[in-house]
């Protein structure tokens, strides 16, 4: 679908973000680990989590999902690897983390689908076999195929990865719970998404240490019990909403925004002259905000927001950055050193008259607060890249439509509604 913005108006007002999708999908398929009932709140309705719903229905799962009131209750007692046709959804990576719970619950599990890669860049599989095979599962790779084994159980093990991924994190937590003995993980991911995998986990009977640490330690445990979880506030979605507040020049609220997630995150804010301040949990942008970019003491440095894994500032927050520096007089670079090719899509933001450089794979500069004009734009197949084109849209005075705008539905539910309660002239079309 395309996305039609009529722009050029202040965003202003408070709003409630979703749950964290990145932290529902490792939860739900977490669930797999035990035969008692399980209670999620704050769930979002997303086109990820209806994808695998199916997929677990189909296993044999028995779920019931309220989704006005983001209430999924979830049963795994009778799941069997029988119904599993051995295809995981395209266009779906969090399907990966499918991999430790279903071998733990079938012993041996065999998978065909490619899932290997997206427009951001190669993204191996490496690493959660690595992992896999240090926890005490036999992986054969196939052309185009998997099969995981396990003789009984995962087997308690130390393992240090190559990088901080945070599928492969989550797979090794989830293996780890139910493994035989004592589990360490080194280097391992810490976003508040993979917290909140772990602190559900331990919820429901997991022994996990090291929660928001690059050291994990997991005590492997005989079985998880049930129980009641609430997913955590998507802190991508808090820093959206604030980025279009000083976009718009209007002042927005978020509820629930995390503020103890944002220290790393509200300084690049600054490096674009935005100032986040909070009353509690409530994070707001003050109404006329001066988006200049800000100039290093050392003053022969360009202006630059680097991307790392967490803590430092994370990867699907930079298109958001990119958006809200368009508006910011002054030049920035912007470093991707995790993925190639993630930043070609600005050259996209051309058609609104966005002024840009691709240094190389990782690199780009942005020069900002300069005029910018409605357009007609193709969004890339990257969901914080459409949302970016969306904010600059809303930015501009004029009516812009972004085509094949899908993506947000993949992060965004109610995103159209959320907008117009801020004030925006949006619709899907």
């Amino acid at each position: 679908m395309n996305l039609l913005v009529r722009g050029g108006g202040k965003l202003a007002g408070t709003v409630v973000p979703s749950g964290n999708k990145n932290a529902i999908l490792p939860i739900l398929c977490s669930t797999l680990l035990t035969k008692e009932k399980v209670l999620l709140r704050n769930v979002p309705d997303l086109t990820d989590v209806d994808k695998l719903v199916e997929i677990m229905k189909q296993l044999g799962s028995k779920i019931s999902w309220d989704k006005s009131a983001q209430v999924l209750e979830v049963m795994n007692d009778e799941i069997s690897l029988d119904r599993f046709d051995g295809c995981l959804p395209m266009g779906m990576r969090a399907s990966v983390l499918l991999f430790a719970p279903l071998a733990f619950r079938g012993k041996t599990l065999k998978i065909g689908t490619k899932i290997e890669g997206c427009q951001l860049g190669i993204r191996e599989l490496d690493t959660h076999y690595r992992t896999l095979r240090a926890l005490g599962a036999e992986v054969n790779v196939g052309h185009g195929s998997v099969e995981i084994k396990l003789k009984d159980r995962f087997i308690g093990g130390e393992h240090w990865e190559d990088y901080m991924s945070v599928t492969t994190t989550e797979n090794f937590i989830m293996a780890a719970c139910c493994a035989k003995g004592k589990s360490v993980l080194m280097n391992a991911a810490s976003e508040p998404h993979v917290q909140d995998l772990a602190n559900f986990l331990n919820s429901i009977g997991a022994k996990i240490s090291g929660i928001g640490t690059s050291r994990l330690e997991v005590e492997g445990v005989g079985s998880l019990g049930g129980g009641e979880h609430e997913i955590i506030s998507d802190h991508h979605e808090i820093a959206t909403f604030l980025a279009l507040g000083a976009m718009t020049g209007g002042r927005v609220e978020v509820e629930k925004s995390l503020p103890e997630h944002f220290g790393l995150i509200n300084n690049s804010f600054r490096k674009l002259g935005v100032e986040v301040e909070y009353h509690g949990d409530k994070a707001f942008v003050s109404e006329g905000q001066k988006l200049e970019v800000q100039i290093p003491d050392t003053k022969h440095f360009v202006p630059k927001i680097e991307i790392h894994p967490w803590p430092y500032f994370p990867t699907d927050l930079l298109p958001l950055m990119v958006a809200l520096a368009t508006r910011a007089k002054g030049q920035i670079m912007f470093w991707n050193k995790m993925y190639e090719g993630s930043l070609f899509w600005v050259s996209q933001l051309s058609a609104f008259g966005v002024k840009s450089l691709i240094c190389d794979p990782h690199r780009a500069l942005i020069w900002g607060g300069l005029p910018l004009y409605p357009a007609i734009i193709e969004a890339p197949d990257i969901i914080r890249a459409t949302v970016a084109m969306f904010m600059i849209a809303q930015s501009i005075d004029g009516e812009s439509t972004i085509v094949n705008a899908d993506p947000i539905k993949r992060a965004h539910p109610e995103f159209e509604e959320k907008m117009i309660s801020l004030g925006a002239d949006v619709a899907w079309v």
